[in-house]
């Protein structure tokens, strides 16, 4: 009983904590099969029912009474369905345990599948995991190689980047320090770098052309060889010199010369190109000069050359007419004749001295003087009253600077050169109009660019402006050239007075400005270099008596016969004791056997020595040997060699009886 008592207490758990097991299958609190245990419950039941009624026999029996034998049975009946209700009730819960334990079991035999298979899948992860440590271990070695030889490389490319970036600093710094301009493409032709100096010759900035192409410089008329350059340098080829032309901002055109080639990157493929423009509008201007230079040059020679033949011509008829003079009375009819072809005659010479200034051969002499006083004589000559009488409605008004400096140079070279510039300027103002002249001082702290480039310095200005027809662009390169004129010839002039102008400035070392504007006028501006020398005191005019000889010795040297003969009279005129020779070799012979007090040497003979070389060779003979030099040309190198070597003073052909006696007399009492 002890076992059903305990089974009974522990009933509950048959329908609540039982529920999971079969129903044959046994408690787990009372190890009894559950079918029984529905049995022995059902018993136990109806025993204590029983009992019940025995205990409850004396309290309700008074209650038996009232109701008799059939409430009993009632009673009774009424237990007894309350018992099967019941039994039937707990057979339902049997069977729907039986069910859920069925259920369970499957669940269980999953749950058991799920555990081995789980078992299974940890034995696999285990493996894996196993694996996985292995592969990350090995990965792990090859993380810490390749992280090692990453810090290498990166070490060596911080190394090539800093080379690289010093490289590009530097090549940056050379462009940046080029003077001429560099543009920089990408293969598109697109601009990605130019220099400071692109935008100070173009004027366009790198902000304004980045990323763009720069066919807006390009002039049409230049298209075809700018394309054929573009395909040289896309083809890998460089090329440099390429001279064309290109549009600046502000729309001029200028000549350039253009060298590029094509750049890569770190492997060599190509990535851009690299373009050197250089300006060459400075070196295009100086070619021309060049040309015209050379081209006066040439035709100066050749004038130099008629020039010195017509000096040995013209001499006979300037220096002739002073010997006879001398012979006839002051009051003779001859006399008029003779002064008419003397006046002639020095005519003709100017026009030769007009040559040899233009042959840069004609400037003998260079005193101090003053340009302020040079240009007053002008304005007093005869040659500027002739042309106030050409040209009636023209006036000359001037500003010469009150404090000017002096220059060095040709008073008579100078005079043409304003009477030349102060002609042309009136000549221009066809209705008439002023002439303004101007002197100033003035100095250049940097070069100027002009018509002509002007050095740093002191100069003395001269500024001579019209407001006149002006001159047009293709004429202001030509004007300088000799006989080249839009003037009458015959009428206005020789056709040489510009090329003087242009002779006389370059023998003074001076530079010339023109600006000229058609129909406006035109202005000349002559730059002469100062001097701080002061002016000389003037010269008395001798008297023949001061200048003659006194039975000297001399020796003519010429290898011109005429000039011979004038030389031979006009020295023994003046007293002195004279002989003459044809050429350099012959004096040399004459000297072997004689001694003379002084020589009169013409410095260029030809064929043979000239007067240097035979100088020379009479210094080995007779050292000290006093000589004087004649020419018709200037003062050359060898002039100044010669006289560096002893010989005296220069005279200029064709002789004056004057000239050479006082050259003569000055040399012998030194």
């Amino acid at each position: 009983m002890k076992n059903d008592k305990t089974h009974f207490e522990n009933s509950k758990c048959l329908i609540v904590r039982h529920t999971k097991k079969h129903l044959f299958s046994r408690c787990q609190y009372c190890d009894i099969q559950l079918r029984n245990c529905f049995i022995m419950q059902a018993s136990t039941i109806i025993l204590a029912i029983v009992i019940l009624v025995i205990l409850v026999t004396n309290i309700v029996e008074p209650l038996f009474q009232r109701l008799g034998t059939i409430g009993i049975i009632a009673l009774l009946l009424m237990l007894v369905f309350l018992i099967n209700r019941r039994t039937d009730e707990m057979i339902q819960s049997e069977r729907k345990v039986r069910e859920l334990n069925e259920e369970l079991e499957i669940i269980n035999e999953q749950l058991k599948q799920k555990v081995a298979e789980h078992k299974l899948a940890e034995k696999a992860l285990e493996r894996l995991n196993l694996e996985l440590e292995e592969r990350v271990e090995e990965r792990t070695a090859e993380l810490l190689e390749a992280n090692e030889q990453l810090k290498l490389e990166i070490v060596d490319r911080r190394v090539t980047e800093d080379a690289l970036s010093e490289s590009e600093e530097r090549y940056r710094t050379v462009l940046e320090a080029n003077p001429d301009p560099v543009v920089v493409y990408d293969m598109e032709g697109k601009v990605i770098y130019f220099n400071p100096a692109f935008t100070g010759v173009f004027g366009w900035t790198l902000e304004e052309c980045f990323g763009k192409k720069m066919d807006f410089f390009v002039p049409e008329k230049t298209w075809p060889e700018t394309k054929a350059m573009i395909d040289k340098v896309l083809a890998g080829e460089s090329f440099s010199g390429f001279e064309t032309r290109r549009y600046t901002k502000d729309g001029k055109i200028i000549p350039v010369s253009i060298s590029g080639a094509i750049y890569g990157d770190q492997d060599g493929n190509p990535v851009g190109n690299v373009i050197n423009i250089r300006d060459i509008s400075e070196q295009k201007k100086l070619e021309a000069q060049l040309r015209q230079a050379q081209k006066m040059e040439a035709i100066g020679t050749l004038a130099g050359g008629v020039a010195h033949d017509l000096n040995n011509i013209l001499s006979g008829i300037v220096s002739y007419p002073d010997l006879l003079l001398m012979q006839i009375p002051e009051d003779s009819p001859l006399k008029k004749p003779i002064l008419t072809m003397q006046e002639s005659g020095k005519k003709a010479a100017a026009i030769v001295q007009d040559l040899l200034t233009l042959a840069r051969r004609g400037v003998v002499t260079k005193d101090v003087v003053n340009l302020n006083d040079i240009i007053s004589e002008y304005l007093k000559s005869p040659e500027h009253k002739k042309l106030k009488l050409f040209n009636p409605g023209v006036e000359v008004e001037t500003n010469l600077e009150e404090d000017i400096l002096n220059i060095s140079g040709s008073p008579v070279h100078l005079s043409k050169t304003i009477m030349n510039l102060v002609s042309n300027a009136a000549e221009a103002m066809i209705d008439g109009g002023k002439v303004f002249i101007s002197t100033e001082n003035r100095y250049i702290d940097r070069p100027i660019s002009g018509y002509e480039n002007v050095e740093e310095g002191d100069y003395i200005t001269l500024r001579v402006s019209d407001a006149g027809t002006g001159i047009s662009s293709e004429d202001i390169d030509r004007i300088f050239e000799p006989f080249y004129t839009k003037k009458q010839m015959g009428r206005s002039g020789t056709g040489l007075g510009m090329a003087v102008v242009w002779g006389t400035v370059k023998d003074h070392e001076g530079y010339i400005d023109i600006q000229s504007t058609e129909g406006k006028g035109t202005t000349f501006t002559l730059y002469f270099p100062v001097t701080r020398r002061e002016i000389a005191k003037e010269e008395v005019i001798l008297a023949i008596e001061d200048y003659m000889g006194k039975r000297e010795s001399i020796l003519v040297v010429d290898d011109v016969k005429e000039q011979r003969e004038i030389a031979f009279t006009m020295l023994s005129t003046l007293g002195y004791v004279a002989d003459a020779v044809s050429s350099g070799e012959e004096a040399v012979e004459y000297l072997k056997e004689h001694t003379v007090d002084l020589i009169v040497l013409d410095m260029i003979m030809a064929p043979g020595m000239d007067g240097l070389d035979t100088y020379r060779k009479i210094l080995e003979m007779h050292p000290g040997q006093k000589a004087i030099i004649a020419s018709g040309f200037s003062e050359t190198d060898r002039v100044k060699e010669a006289q560096s070597l002893g010989a005296g003073v220069y005279v200029r052909k064709p002789y004056s009886l004057e000239k050479i006696g006082i050259a003569i007399k000055t040399e012998l009492g030194k």
